[in-house]
């Protein structure tokens, strides 16, 4: 059990982009002013954590538990959540980046009885989803829900999917369909349309579209939710992309780190 004065302990499985600057914050004097610290750091290739102090570094993933983590950060591969989520879960929360990995049915509920059974619990970053508070806090009302991603090729990891980018010359739908599938063929690309299924009408009924856009110069996410009432809410969100991700993608992390751990500014919105 964790120390009641003990600063909560975060460890980090992934060591790029995002990774690099949970740990970067965590080890500055912004960690120390939210309160928290690195548990350890953990990274695909040994070699990328050359810069971390040697106290932090974890080689082998599996010996996670002995530097004590009360909330462990994939930012890596959503294999990491297929091997050891379930681990995580039995001595820590677990906030997998990489929430494609949930539309394994299997899987997904496998986390969440390992969550169940050990006290612990499995959070979802909310990512680039706008209105997500609003969207769960009404979860039960929804009755249609469409979540469309309008990206440039560049910004599209194709490598699953079996389409070749260069053939893209103009804007195009290249899926259309359940967000359990689109999962399976862009497990990199529409980590929030995830997140927007396991918060409003599940993953078969949420409709995720994405579309291939050579022209554009940022990503755009829009959602439309529909109510059983009639009542209709939509969002839309233009902003600058990084890879996949948008460049939004780490202040969110940290705002869902900071509320998943109860830590709160001195006047904040709950």
């Amino acid at each position: 059990m964790q120390n009641a004065v003990e600063a909560p302990r975060i460890g980090i499985a992934g060591f790029g982009y995002v990774g690099k600057q949970l740990y970067d914050v965590l080890t500055d004097t912004a960690g120390q002013t939210l309160g928290l610290e690195p548990a350890f750091v953990w990274a695909r290739r040994a070699e990328r954590l050359s810069g971390v102090d040697a106290s932090h570094r974890l080689d082998d993933l599996s010996g996670f538990a002995i530097r004590r983590p009360t909330l462990i950060v994939e930012a890596a591969h959503p294999d990491v959540t297929r091997r050891h989520g379930a681990n995580f879960l039995a001595f820590a929360d677990y906030m997998p980046l990489s929430v494609s990995a949930l539309a394994d049915a299997e899987l997904h509920e496998a986390l969440a009885e390992a969550a169940r059974r050990n006290g612990t619990r499995l959070l979802l970053p909310a990512g680039a989803l706008v209105g997500a508070a609003s969207l769960v806090a009404s979860r039960s009302m929804w009755r249609d829900v469409t979540i469309t991603f309008r990206k440039n090729p560049l910004n599209i990891d194709f490598s699953e999917s079996g389409i070749r980018p260069e053939t893209i010359a103009r804007a195009q739908t290249v899926f259309e369909g359940p967000v359990r599938e689109i999962a399976l063929l862009f497990p990199r690309n529409v980590n929030t349309m995830v997140t927007c299924a396991l918060a409003t009408v599940g993953l078969d009924r949420c409709i995720g579209r994405l579309v291939a856009a050579p022209d554009l110069d940022c990503a755009i996410a829009e959602v439309e939710a529909v109510g059983r009432d009639g009542s209709v809410v939509r969002t839309q969100k233009h902003q600058p992309a990084i890879g996949v991700s948008g460049t939004e993608m780490f202040a969110s992390l940290l705002h869902s780190i900071k509320t998943g751990l109860g830590r709160f500014d001195a006047i904040d919105v709950v």
